[in-house]
């Protein structure tokens, strides 16, 4: 029977010590979100699979739950640079990217970085800028660069947007464009805290603003290292199968008008690496695969009109197909 963990040597497979190092740095940035936000360890969890997996991550949810805390609590954790840019209906895409601006002293143009221009960049509140702004984005996050008449400057690593918004029917929202939407590796809800984190946080929080007090657990050349340790980690062809097969069933589904593209699949392979590395893991298992799958696929997705009005959402869709894709084997060999 076919096995995902196939024998193969060592060479260019993460070792145990780096796996072990990835799980002592990631605990402490886990340990340290825990400080400010209360009772949401798998959303600290996924944040950090995104950083690890070079993607960018939406959070998506009402005013007042934590969506910026959760971002600048990130960037506070790692000691590298950090901009955030609040996104307004005046916000131009120059304001983003940057400009080229005349020097009047040496008589020649010279460009001046925007707000894009850091390791982690929080995007807050990105729908209330009009598509245009949005669409400024583009190339930030698919190609880790910037061209600005004509010419082209590199984003240093790691690089990851931390973008914000609020759901499309609150007043003065814009749709992000499919485009823009999957770009993003994976969306999270940060949904209203328990009551025991609820009443922790007025605890915490009423007496001083907990980020002032937050010290970074690592830094930007500690992160560099922690991705090639989660781009080495194996992922045997029936894992790419399976990863392919729930794509596929996303476009073949009669409840959904657009399915996931193959910039999805590859960002759900990439997420699954990061998860298994965090597990202690050289090898992907389906299991991270599926449990990944709604957090990066949903918001790819757009449904049928019959399906809008019937009230049947993407994640409810996308869990149908998940259950209707078969998983390979898991256990080794």
């Amino acid at each position: 029977m076919t096995s995902v963990h196939e024998q193969t040597s060592g060479a260019g497979r993460a070792e145990g010590s780096d796996l072990d190092t990835l799980a002592r740095v990631t605990g402490r940035i886990r340990a340290s979100i825990e400080k400010v936000i209360e009772g949401k360890p798998e959303v600290a969890r996924l944040a950090i699979v995104v950083l690890l997996a070079e993607g960018h991550l939406l959070i998506e949810d009402v005013p007042g739950v934590g969506k910026t805390m959760l971002s600048k609590t990130l960037a506070r954790s790692i000691d590298c640079s950090v901009r955030r840019i609040q996104f307004t209906p005046d916000l131009l895409p120059s304001d983003v990217t940057g400009v080229s601006v005349f020097n009047q002293d040496t008589r020649e143009f010279e460009f001046r970085p925007g707000g894009i221009f850091a390791n982690i960049v929080v995007g807050d509140e990105i729908n209330r800028a009009s598509p245009k702004t949005q669409s400024a984005l583009l190339e930030c996050m698919e190609e880790r660069q910037v061209t600005v008449d004509g010419s082209t400057y590199h984003l240093d690593a790691p690089f990851l947007v931390i973008a914000t918004q609020n759901p499309i029917e609150m007043e003065g929202t814009y749709a992000l464009p499919e485009a823009q939407r999957d770009r993003f590796m994976a969306r999270v809800s940060m949904g209203y805290p328990v009551e025991a984190a609820e009443i922790a946080m007025l605890d915490s929080h009423t007496r001083s603003n907990p980020l002032e007090d937050l010290e970074p657990v690592t830094d930007a050349g500690e992160i560099r290292k922690l991705i090639d340790i989660v781009n080495r980690v194996h992922v045997a062809e029936p894992v790419q199968r399976y990863a392919v097969a729930l794509t596929t069933a996303t476009r073949r589904s009669p409840e959904l008008m657009l399915g996931a593209s193959p910039r999805a699949t590859l960002h759900l392979v990439r997420a699954a690496k990061a998860y298994a590395a965090m597990a202690g893991r050289d090898y992907v298992i389906p299991d991270d695969v599926q449990g990944l799958a709604v957090q990066v696929l949903a918001h790819r997705l757009l449904p049928t009109v019959e399906a809008s009005m019937s009230g049947r959402t993407t994640e409810v869709a996308l869990n149908q197909i998940i259950a209707g894709v078969a998983m390979p084997e898991s256990r080794r060999g």
